[in-house]
């Protein structure tokens, strides 16, 4: 509604504003964008070199180059070696830091069942698929799934799945070598098969010095299956000894273990 005043006012060609307060509309706001990490980066003398995460992976698994099968499980009757959790960890956790790379499990899918033991007791069966981020140090990523199984009589199947996921991701994503000699390479695919081995020609692989630790192993396993562990040679010494014994002593001095 307008006053008397202000009809007046427009009835003779006049405008005037309305008498009373006035209320002013605040002054807008400028625009201040979000600050950029980056931007005021400066690289100190121990920081990872700013390059997309293909390149950091890529100079990640030049470092690790192999890393071999030197634990073994030796249990109810089943023996063998292989590269635990820890191990790799251990292998690519310094380098990954240095490359500026961060190994990141975003996402968990979990299926549970029991198993029964030979004895009657009951296992959890975990099986996992994970989902991981690679990131490398400028932020970008690669995504890589992987699986894990494990069973526990408590409440450690899950954290064993996971771990054993997080091994397959950093052994398959790396395409991480154990370095040894392929075991099938004494095997003979096709036609006759190869005779098997003299327990003499064992001695002298395990005294060779050109023999790893790795293969020595190796050694062991094999000679488990042929249950040959308890035939004896003579040792460097002209001496009588089984070759489970000798394997095992060379292992030892050739790895710091032993004299």
């Amino acid at each position: 509604m307008t006053t008397i005043a202000e009809r007046a006012a427009t009835a003779a060609g006049r405008t005037e504003p309305a008498a009373g307060p006035t209320l002013d509309a605040p002054p807008a706001e400028e625009y201040t964008p979000a600050p950029d990490p980056m931007a005021d980066y400066e690289p100190g003398n121990d920081d990872p070199e700013m390059i997309p995460v293909h390149l950091a992976w890529l100079r990640v698994r030049r470092e690790i180059r192999a890393i071999n099968k030197g634990e073994e499980y030796n249990e109810r009757g089943t023996r063998y070696n292989f590269r635990g959790t820890d191990t790799v960890v251990q292998y690519f956790g310094p380098v990954t830091l240095k490359h500026g790379v961060n190994v990141l499990p975003v996402k968990t899918e979990t299926t549970y069942g029991t198993k029964q033991t030979k004895s009657g007791g009951t296992m959890r069966e975990c099986s996992v698929t994970v989902t991981w981020h690679i990131m490398g140090p400028t932020g970008d990523v690669l995504e890589l799934q992987t699986a894990g199984e494990a069973l526990d009589t408590s409440d450690k199947s899950t954290t064993k799945a996971q771990t054993v996921a997080l091994r397959n991701l950093l052994l398959n994503g790396g395409l991480i070598p154990t370095g040894e000699r392929d075991p099938d390479a004494d095997r003979i695919e096709r036609g006759v098969e190869a005779p098997p081995r003299s327990a003499e020609s064992y001695r002298d692989e395990i005294l060779d010095k050109k023999t790893s630790p790795g293969r020595l192993q190796q050694i062991s396993y094999e000679l488990a299956n042929l249950r040959m562990l308890n035939t004896k040679v003579a040792n460097e010494t002209n001496e009588q000894e089984t070759l489970d014994s000798l394997g095992r002593r060379i292992y030892g001095v050739r790895t710091g273990g032993g004299q």
